[in-house]
């Protein structure tokens, strides 16, 4: 099978069983979402959509969070991964915010990643869920799903990934496939066990056809 037939097979295949994934993150605004990937980062989503109700309703928007500080933003995010540096993060993003964007969600790549806390993945998130726009995020889980597939000949970076996927899969369903990926790393697809006798692609993945 050809590269390309095997990116349409797959993508052609989760389009059927998964018509509109979404992401897993609980959010209402921009805003939000941006906070909820900040927090997601080494930790579940689970975990995030438990601490952002309150951390939401305190802080609706950038200009409330920029005027609070590092001791109560930490209270309402303590129970995640590294919540002091997330809690820098927040704060500094939403001061940044104000001060260039006139607390506006900037919704290029470039002025995304001037933003405390995000990287090319959350920019990348916030390009394909806010605005579905044709971007790439690269999580680890589609990271290790794209090579185990076969999508990537053992892509050594996250950066790497993200440009043969974006190189291969159509512009228009980019942002679809972005959370086909994710979702079948995280329940199909798993690091140390992937389950491969309820997979929809194994017959179009190369681990399983290798086995």
């Amino acid at each position: 099978m050809r590269l390309q037939e095997r990116y349409d097979a797959v993508m052609a295949r989760f389009a059927e069983v998964m018509p509109d994934p979404k992401t897993e993150l609980d959010y209402d605004t921009p805003f939000h979402l941006l906070l909820a990937v900040i927090l997601s980062a080494q930790c579940t989503d689970k975990r995030v959509n438990i601490v952002t109700p309150p951390l939401f309703e305190a802080f609706p928007d950038p200009v409330t969070l920029a005027a609070s500080n590092e001791e109560t933003v930490f209270e309402y995010i303590k129970s995640v991964t590294f919540p002091n540096n997330k809690t820098r993060h927040l704060l500094n993003a939403a001061r940044l915010l104000m001060e260039e964007f006139d607390g506006e969600m900037p919704s290029d790549i470039d002025n995304l990643m001037k933003l405390p806390g995000v990287g090319r993945k959350t920019a990348n998130v916030m390009l394909s869920v806010v605005w579905n726009k044709a971007a790439m995020a690269v999580d680890t889980h589609v990271f290790r799903v794209s090579n185990r597939i076969g999508l990537t000949n053992n892509s050594k970076t996250p950066l790497a990934t993200e440009k043969t996927l974006v190189k291969h899969i159509p512009a228009e369903i980019l942002p679809k496939a972005h959370h086909w990926l994710i979702l079948h790393g995280r329940y199909v697809c798993k690091a140390r066990k992937p389950d491969c006798l309820n997979c929809v692609i194994s017959d179009l993945c190369k681990f399983y056809t290798k086995k």
